[in-house]
């Protein structure tokens, strides 16, 4: 995502490190969910967002196989989607403060989840990714991947979400 100079020419959007710690502290800390499911925030940008979530007893959906259930990778790829929208609405109005741009995501809500479960969701710890595909005025559409430890491709999710 870039922002326009006076100029015309495209700059690209950085996040200051005090909007980055206050998404990342709406995200992990204030979303009780978030925390029981163990998502951490490794990569904000405006454009695409990563995060972590290590394997945990608490987290098996299948004890033989010792395989994450299916609706911790649900759950992961909404709140992935959830967040990427965050960043995009934050690089979209770079011009407000850093508080304002926070406040934004007060009316946010999923109204539409696919999640297409590819392999089994066996590992010591899965990386998620999402980005944003439109941001509308009303509504936001993404795309979100969930990834085993070893690189490959589990399971990958499209959502839609309220923004206004």
């Amino acid at each position: 995502m870039t922002k326009s100079s006076q100029t015309g020419a495209a700059l690209p959007v950085e996040f200051e490190p005090e909007f980055i710690a206050g998404l990342k502290l709406v995200f992990e800390e204030k979303i009780s969910f978030n925390k029981v499911l163990g998502l951490t925030i490794t990569s904000l940008k405006p454009d695409r967002v990563t995060a972590r979530i290590a394997m945990a007893e608490h987290l098996i959906g299948h004890y033989a196989h010792n395989r994450i259930h299916g609706g911790v990778i649900s759950a992961g790829l909404d709140a992935m989607g959830g967040l990427a929208v965050m960043a995009a609405i934050g690089a979209r109005h770079m011009d407000d403060t850093i508080e304002q741009r926070l406040h934004r995501f007060g009316k946010l809500g999923t109204i539409d989840l696919r999640v297409d479960y590819l392999r089994p969701g066996i590992g010591t710890h899965f990386e998620l990714r999402a980005e944003v595909m439109r941001l509308g005025s009303r509504v936001a559409s993404t795309r979100m991947e969930f990834v085993g430890a070893d690189g490959k491709l589990l399971s990958t999710g499209a959502g839609a979400y309220i923004v206004s």
